[in-house]
C-alpha cells in the first residue's frame, strides 16, 4: 500500500510541520502572558489551557466538533463566509494543535519560570524594555525548554489520532494522516501496511527523541540568533574617560526616599535623604536592606510613599507616579552580579547602550573595560570568571549607563578578605569621579566604616540611627546599632544613683563621667578598650579572672570573670581584645588581674524598639 499510495506520509509531516509551527507560537505567547500575570484566575486559566493535555483525545474531538462544525460558532460563520473546516485538511492541523499545543505550554512555561529573575531585574534596570527583557534575556535562558517543549508538541502532533477522526474524518488522500492509515488498515486486515506505517512512526519518533537529547546545539543556536545584535569589539588602546562632572547651577545628586511596605515578618518603613557621594546601609541580615534597594530600583513596588532623584518623581502612591525601572537611570550591583550567563564580559556590558549608536557604544565598553582592569576578559562567559572578576563586570555594566544613581548590594560579600580590600579600593577609584548618589548595602561595620561618610543604620524594616559614621561608632544610641559597630560588650542596665549604673550581667556598677539624662536600658563596652592596671585601685577598676582565650593573628581575645574566681561551667562576664605583645607580659602575672573600665568609654544605649524613627 505504501508504494502506491503515500498520502498518509505527507499529510502526516504537513499536519504535524504546521500544528507544531501553530503550537510554537501559541504556547510561547501563552506562557508568557501566563508568566507574567499574577491574576486570581491564573490557575483557572492553567487549568483550561491544560485540559486538552488530560482529556481523551476523542472528548477533544468532540469539543472541536461543536466548535467548528455547521451548527458550531465558529463553523458557522465561516460556513456562511463558504469556508468548511470540518472534514478537511485544516481540521487535522486543528486537531493536532489542540492536542499537542499543552505540551508546549507547560514546558515552556516551566523553562521561564526557571530563569533567576534577578537577571530579568537586571536587565530593567539597564534601561531594557520588556519586549528586549524578553527578546535578549528570558528567551535565550529558556530556550532549552522551549526547544524541548516544541519537540514534544512535534511528537504529539505525529501520532494524534482520535481528535483528528472526530474532527476530520479518514479521508484518504486529504485527512488521512498516518495513525488513522494504520487503524483502517487494521480495520482491514492489511497486517502489512499496518506494519509499515508502525515502522514508520516509530523511525521519525526515534528521530524526534534523538532531537530532543541534542538540546545542546539547539541551545547554542538560540543563543547565537539572541546575540545578533551583539556589539563587536576591536582591540583598542586606552580610552581615558572623561568624568560627569557638575556644571555651575547643577543641584547636586539627591536621593529622597519615604516608603512603606508590608513585608512577613514586619513593615518597611524608611525615610531618608542622600546626597552625593557613599552612604552605608547597615543592618543586620533581614533588617530590610536589599528590599529598600529594590524599591528604589523600582524592581518592588513600596505600599505608599514617594521616591525622588535629582528633582524627578520615581514613584509617590497618592499622584500615583510609578516610573518603571528602564527609565530610572539607576544602576544596580546585586549581591550575586547577575551577570547574563549567555553574553560574554563585552556583551554584558553593552546590553544598556543598546539605543546609542555603535560607535558610541564600542567607545563605553572599551572604556569601562580599561578602567575596571578586565580588557582581556571581554571575550569570555561569567562561568569562566573568578568571583572578583564578575564583581568587576557587574560595576563596569552599571558605569557604562551613566547612571544618576548606583546602589550596591553587599558587592563584597562573596569575596575573600584579600579580595575584597583589592575590590574595595578598585570600587573607589571608579567611583572617584562619579557625581551621583551611591547607597552602599552592607552587614559588615568595618567595610561600611572604610567605604561611606554616612551611615543608615536598620533594624527591623526601619532607620534607627543616622548621620557620619565616626559619630555613629562612637556614640551609638541602641543596642543594634552597637553590635552593628562592632560593641562585643552589651548587657541590660539600670540606673541606681544619678552618675551610676548597676549591671548585673557583669556582677559589677559602674561609675558615670556624668549623670544620666535620659532613659537607659543597656550598657555596652567595646573590647579593645578595656586596660589592665596591676596594683590600681578607683572607680570602675575590678579583679579579674580568665575563663577561657582566642588567638588571632595579631591580637588575644581574652573571656573575663569580674570579682570572683570562675566555677566549672560558669560563663565569662567581658570580652577584651589586647595587642600580642601585651598578651605576653600579662599571661606570666598571677591573678586576679585588675580592670578598668573607664568611665568616659562607656556606651549607654536603648533597645531599637523604644527609639523614636530617625529621619535621616
Amino acid at each position: 500500500m505504501f508504494a502506491t499510495d503515500p498520502s498518509p506520509l505527507f499529510i502526516s509531516l504537513a499536519t504535524t510541520c504546521a500544528a507544531t509551527i501553530a503550537t510554537f507560537f501559541l504556547g510561547l505567547l501563552a506562557a508568557r502572558l501566563m508568566y507574567a500575570s499574577r491574576s486570581a484566575m491564573r490557575p483557572w486559566i492553567d487549568g483550561i489551557l491544560t485540559l486538552p493535555l488530560v482529556l481523551p483525545p476523542t472528548v477533544v474531538g468532540f469539543f472541536l466538533l461543536l466548535v467548528f462544525g455547521r451548527s458550531g460558532p465558529i463553523g458557522h460563520l465561516l460556513e456562511r463566509a463558504g469556508v468548511t473546516i470540518v472534514f478537511s485538511w485544516p481540521a487535522t492541523v486543528i486537531a493536532a494543535t489542540v492536542v499537542a499545543f499543552p505540551l508546549m505550554y507547560r514546558t515552556a512555561l516551566g523553562a521561564l519560570e526557571q530563569v533567576n529573575p534577578t537577571l530579568l531585574q537586571a536587565a530593567r534596570t539597564l534601561g531594557a524594555s520588556e519586549w528586549r527583557v524578553f527578546r535578549r534575556v528570558l528567551l535565550p535562558l529558556a530556550s532549552p525548554g522551549v526547544v524541548a517543549g516544541a519537540v514534544l508538541a512535534f511528537a504529539r502532533a505525529l501520532g494524534e489520532f482520535g481528535a483528528t477522526l472526530m474532527l476530520a474524518g479518514n479521508i484518504p488522500g486529504r485527512t488521512q494522516t498516518m495513525p488513522i492509515a494504520i487503524f483502517s488498515a487494521v480495520e482491514r486486515d492489511d497486517m502489512r501496511a499496518a506494519v509499515v506505517w508502525v515502522v514508520l512512526i516509530v523511525v521519525l519518533s526515534l528521530a524526534i527523541i534523538r532531537l530532543l537529547n541534542r538540546q545542546g546545539a539547539a541551545r547554542r543556536a538560540w543563543q547565537s540568533a539572541a546575540q545578533s545584535d551583539a556589539l563587536p569589539l576591536e582591540p583598542s588602546g586606552r580610552i581615558a574617560e572623561t568624568p560627569h562632572l557638575q556644571q555651575d547651577g547643577e543641584p547636586p545628586a539627591a536621593l529622597e526616599v519615604d516608603v512603606e511596605k508590608a513585608l512577613d515578618n514586619f513593615t518597611l518603613r524608611i525615610q531618608f535623604r542622600a546626597a552625593r557621594g557613599a552612604v552605608g546601609l547597615l543592618g543586620a541580615s533581614g533588617a530590610g536592606k536589599s528590599m529598600t534597594l529594590r524599591l528604589i530600583a523600582g524592581v518592588e513596588l513600596p505600599d505608599r510613599g514617594r521616591i525622588a532623584l535629582n528633582g524627578r518623581t520615581l514613584f509617590e502612591s497618592t499622584a500615583r507616579v510609578n516610573s518603571p525601572p528602564a527609565r530610572r537611570r539607576i544602576g544596580v550591583v546585586f549581591q550575586d552580579y547577575a551577570l547574563f550567563p549567555h553574553m560574554t564580559v563585552a556583551e554584558n556590558i553593552a546590553f544598556g547602550l543598546h539605543q546609542l549608536p555603535e560607535e558610541e557604544r564600542r567607545e563605553r565598553v572599551l572604556r569601562q573595560l580599561d578602567r575596571m582592569r578586565i580588557a582581556d576578559l571581554a571575550a569570555r562567559y561569567p562561568e569562566e570568571l573568578s568571583g572578583g572578576q564578575r564583581q568587576r563586570v557587574a560595576i563596569a555594566r552599571c558605569m557604562a549607563i551613566q547612571p544618576d544613581a548606583l546602589l550596591l548590594d553587599e558587592p563584597f560579600a562573596a569575596l575573600d578578605p584579600h579580595l575584597r580590600r583589592q575590590m574595595e579600593g578598585q570600587l573607589r577609584e571608579a567611583l572617584a569621579s562619579y557625581n551621583g548618589v551611591v547607597i552602599f548595602v552592607t552587614h559588615d561595620m568595618e567595610e561600611a566604616f572604610r567605604f561611606c561618610a554616612e551611615l543608615l543604620v536598620l533594624d527591623a524594616g526601619r532607620v534607627i540611627a543616622s548621620g557620619p559614621k565616626h559619630a555613629l561608632f562612637e556614640q551609638p544610641r541602641s543596642v543594634v546599632s552597637a553590635r552593628l559597630t562592632g560593641c562585643k560588650n552589651i548587657a541590660p542596665a539600670r540606673a541606681v544613683d544619678a552618675d551610676r549604673i548597676a549591671v548585673d550581667a557583669w556582677n559589677c556598677s559602674l561609675a558615670l563621667p556624668a549623670p544620666v539624662s535620659g532613659p537607659i536600658t543597656h550598657v555596652g563596652y567595646r573590647s579593645h578598650h578595656f586596660r589592665f592596671q596591676q596594683g590600681a585601685s578607683g572607680e570602675n577598676i575590678f579583679p579579674c579572672w580568665l575563663v577561657e582565650t582566642s588567638e588571632a593573628p595579631h591580637e588575644m581575645t581574652l573571656y573575663l570573670r569580674l570579682h570572683n574566681p570562675p566555677q566549672a561551667g560558669e560563663p565569662h562576664h567581658v570580652q577584651a581584645d589586647i595587642p600580642k605583645d601585651q598578651w605576653r607580659a600579662l599571661s606570666v602575672q598571677a591573678q586576679p588581674w585588675q580592670i578598668q573600665i573607664d568611665p568616659e568609654r562607656i556606651l549607654l544605649l536603648e533597645d531599637a524598639a523604644s527609639l523614636p524613627l530617625s529621619r535621616a
